[in-house]
């Protein structure tokens, strides 16, 4: 099973992460929004951030992790490229990331990402997760 693929969608890009279980669908999200900031594979594993949110829905969850994850991106100045994830019965997520500060000299630069929307995003259950998310450019 792929970790996660990207769709069209006018001016904004979309993605869709998957994983056996919901943390690690929400971890191949990280690691699709950061692979459309930069190439993961060349951030170093030399700071860690952790946070935790709690929503009231599986989608808000979503939605309110990934602006975490732009959040640290901008106000630490970083790049990730490691995600752990742990949520619990009651869609509390407790979240490590782990990456660096950014060097454009050494760092791809792909796009920036504006802001996360709602627009079809949704959290689907079978038997693995898939969670998909439009980013705004």
């Amino acid at each position: 099973m792929k970790s996660y693929e990207y769709f069209e969608a006018t001016a904004d890009i979309g993605l869709k992460a998957y994983g056996k279980d919901i943390n690690e669908a929400f971890e191949n999200a990280g690691l699709a929004i950061f692979n459309i900031i930069s190439d993961t594979s060349g951030i170093g594993a030399l700071r860690e951030i952790e946070f935790e949110v709690t929503s009231e829905d599986e989608v808000s969850l979503l939605y309110d992790y990934l602006e975490e994850l732009l959040f640290y991106h901008e106000i630490e100045f970083m790049l990730f490229s490691e995600f752990h994830v742990k949520i619990d019965e009651n869609l509390h997520l407790e979240a490590k990331i782990v990456g660096e500060e950014i060097d454009w000299d050494k760092h791809e630069r792909k796009s920036e990402i504006k802001a996360i929307t709602f627009h079809k995003m949704e959290v689907k259950k079978t038997d693995h997760v898939e969670v998909q998310a439009i980013v705004d450019l």
